[in-house]
């Protein structure tokens, strides 16, 4: 299940806290995950109600991705795409399979080792 969220909402650090607190989601990612006033995040929970990934989203630029699980993220950037017209987003370089399955494009920065920039075409 997909819930959106924002850090105003009185359960987000219940779900987010683990990413916050957690160095393998930086490790894996190479990116930095900051709790931002003005981020809208869409949270993968299972059944359990447990947090698998997520994706943060600012004035339709995707700013952060993260998930445990490859076949939750294609699901949560399925919903992304389907709420917000994707604008050029830099995003870690660990699915670039995956926002190409899902029909993003792709482009390679050559700046930038881990990661790459993205874009919808709504």
């Amino acid at each position: 299940m997909i819930i959106k969220l924002t850090n105003k909402d009185a359960n987000f650090y219940q779900y987010m806290g683990k990413f916050f607190g957690s160095r393998i989601v930086q490790t894996e990612t190479k990116d930095r995950i900051y709790d931002d006033n003005n981020k809208t995040w869409y949270l993968y929970v299972d059944a359990d109600d447990k947090p698998y990934g997520f994706i943060s989203v600012c004035d339709d630029v995707i700013k952060n991705i993260y998930s445990s699980n490859e076949t939750y993220l294609k699901e949560l950037l399925l919903q992304v795409m389907q709420d917000i017209s994707i604008q050029p987003s830099i995003v870690t370089k660990l699915y670039d399979k995956l926002y190409v399955e899902c029909g993003l494009k792709l482009t390679s920065l050559d700046n930038y080792k881990h990661f790459v920039m993205i874009r919808g075409d709504k």
